[in-house]
């Protein structure tokens, strides 16, 4: 009996891989070309006009990506309003941004090809053009995702990584959705560009772990800087610090190069180069080779994306092509 249920369950996982295989090899580079063939130049129009008038927006895009694999798979189901919208969960309230973009886009979509693009697909292109007109690298995307029909902000409340994890807890939240320790690390660069509202990581600055002090691992300077601009008494928690102080909007390697210094912004940033975790020895050498080979960075950033970006997808006849982003079709 028990040699029996032991090959239900090796039956199961096999299954369920097969399922999954299935599902993103249906994902095509060339999905759209029959019925939308203009749909990469209309992202790309309306995130560079976003750009234009706020370069942060690129950042924001990227996360939303992000905060949208790791809770039900790349669904689209970030963009859902509601009660249980997960743009209402801890991690995303007051914090996730981009929505407006993503609906301007959803819109110049629909006129050109109604009903045929989904929310999840249009945030994937945008992601990636978010990321090369940020001077960072170009990749093909695979799309043929469609929507999801819920939000799930349960999940979202405990499947997102925060700025005060360990390396292990992340870890896990990544293996969870087959993402591994090299990806933790090479994501993690995607913190390049963007900033941080001062409430996210100011009591890192001055009391850290509850220790009555600042982190012992941030460089002096910086140190300095992020107490005068973001104070502990009468400060302004919504003002922000760029989470690369010094490659601020390109999307480089500079931020591994920031981490050896001791100016990673979050303690989980500072993490993967210094501290006492086990998995910090790991994590530091492929800090220090990203440092030192920006193209290797870049390299195994886009294997990480495009990995992330194919996690659970939604294919065929499951789901649906949302008209509008934030509400299922009626």
């Amino acid at each position: 009996m028990k040699r029996l249920g032991s090959l239900n369950v090796y039956s199961l996982l096999l299954t369920l891989s097969m399922l999954c295989f299935v599902a993103r090899s249906q994902l095509r580079t060339d999905f759209y070309s029959p019925s939308c063939p203009n749909v990469f130049k209309i992202v790309r129009k309306e995130v560079q006009r976003a750009m234009m008038n706020e370069m942060r927006i690129a950042a924001s895009l990227l996360r939303l990506q992000f905060h949208d694999c790791f809770v039900n798979g790349c669904d689209g189901s970030i963009f859902l309003d509601g009660d249980d919208s997960e743009k209402l969960a801890i991690p995303n309230r007051n914090s996730a941004r981009g929505f407006e973009v993503i609906d301007t886009i959803k819109t110049a979509v629909e006129s050109a090809c109604s009903g045929i693009v989904s929310c999840a697909d249009i945030l994937t292109i945008a992601t990636r053009d978010s990321v090369l007109l940020s001077g960072g690298p170009n990749w093909k995307v695979l799309l043929g995702r469609r929507d999801g029909l819920v939000a799930n902000q349960t999940g979202a409340n405990s499947n997102l990584a925060g700025p005060t994890e360990t390396i292990q807890s992340i870890l896990t939240k990544f293996t969870s959705v087959g993402l591994n320790l090299t990806d933790v690390v090479s994501l993690s660069g995607g913190h390049t560009i963007g900033s941080s509202r001062c409430g996210v990581f100011n009591t890192r600055f001055f009391n850290f772990s509850g220790s009555g002090a600042p982190d012992s691992r941030i460089e002096e300077s910086m140190l300095s800087d992020i107490q005068n601009t973001c104070p502990s008494v009468n400060g302004d928690g919504n003002k922000t610090v760029p989470l690369d102080r010094n490659s601020v909007d390109l999307f480089d390697n500079q931020y591994y190069t920031n981490l050896l210094n001791g100016q990673g912004l979050f303690a989980s940033d500072q993490s993967l180069a210094t501290g006492n975790e086990t998995l910090t020895a790991t994590t530091r050498t492929i800090v220090e080779l990203y440092s030192d080979q920006n193209q290797r960075f870049l390299d195994d950033f886009v294997k990480s994306m495009i990995k992330m970006a194919n996690i659970s997808p939604l294919t065929g006849t499951d789901g649906e092509i949302r008209n509008n982003c934030r509400t299922v079709n009626s």
